[in-house]
């Protein structure tokens, strides 16, 4: 994997320790690009602005999707979108996703949870696919004919789907905690397979609320919480809030005022444009966290 190792990642005497901006500068148009997290949660959504930010465009988009894909979609930078869905957990279909689809705006490969989950899996173990019983019967088959079924090659003889490798050129997470060498830790109930993102990609880059010593990472909480490992990891940015308006359990629920606020925002291209302006214009992401906290304490 290009730029990872126990190296410092960016040429600095700092570990792997980026910015979201400085991140998305290793980003290029056309990259197929996994993000991690899953619907409405821990969504690495401070990157995501950053991206928003820069003339990255012609994306291929991997996700468990939510406003993560909204937003590019909304922004036009999505030339392809590979998922399962893409949700915002409480408000059920992500708004600017089914606009997006509305239009034909870009290619979709829609693929059962399972299939998705078994694609990253091969990419990770470097495998073209992986076989999977989920898709067989249902409708997947039908609108993606590009997929294709195997034949077991043991006495059962059993035909299954051939979940094709989902190789990144680039993945970005966000986790709750993380070391300067990129290691990363999760200390909410769900892994959300950000470790398979990571190690499907060429090149990973972890958000966290909170970069630590790596002693601190196993020092409160089980070694299994230590998701995913230096040696899949480009870059590290510590990002105070920076899955919000998404959830980062249990550093902090999901924004569900902003996100309704959002959802509303979407139904126009007026009320989008406002929206727009207000809260996603800044050039950086403290610009965005404050333009949130005006509007919560005008709420109140």
């Amino acid at each position: 994997m290009s730029g990872n190792g126990n190296g410092n990642g960016n040429g600095n005497g700092n570990g792997k320790i980026m910015t979201p901006d400085a991140i998305v500068g290793r980003l290029e148009s056309g990259m197929t690009l996994g993000i991690g997290g899953w619907g409405s949660r821990r969504k690495p959504m401070a990157v995501v602005r950053a991206l928003l930010r820069s003339d990255v465009t012609d994306l291929t988009v991997v996700a468990y999707g939510g406003p993560d894909v909204g937003l590019l979609a909304a922004a036009g930078r999505v030339r392809k979108l590979v998922t399962a869905f893409v949700t915002l957990d409480s408000i059920p279909l992500e708004p600017h996703y089914r606009a997006a689809r509305e239009r034909a705006a870009s290619e979709l490969v829609e693929l059962d949870e399972a299939m998705f989950m078994q694609g990253l899996t091969a990419a990770a173990q470097r495998l073209p696919f992986l076989p999977v019983r989920a898709g067989l019967g249902s409708d997947v088959l039908r609108v993606n004919p590009g997929l294709r079924t195997v034949t077991s090659p043991y006495e059962d003889g059993e035909e299954l789907v051939a979940a094709p490798a989902l190789r990144l050129d680039a993945a970005l997470v966000h986790l709750n905690r993380a070391d300067h060498l990129g290691n990363g830790q999760y200390l909410g109930p769900d892994p959300y397979f950000d470790d398979l993102f990571c190690e499907a990609a060429d090149t990973a880059y972890v958000t966290c609320e909170r970069i630590v010593d790596t002693a601190e990472l196993t020092a409160h909480a089980a070694p299994q919480t230590l998701l995913v490992s230096r040696h899949a990891v480009t870059g590290v940015a510590e990002t105070p809030k920076g899955a919000h308006f998404t959830s980062c359990a249990p550093d902090y629920g999901r924004d569900e005022s902003f996100q309704r606020e959002y959802a509303t925002a979407a139904r126009t291209p007026e009320t989008w444009a406002s929206f727009h302006t207000r809260f996603l214009t800044g050039s950086t992401e403290e610009d965005y966290q404050l333009a949130v906290q005006d509007w919560h304490k005008e709420q109140r």
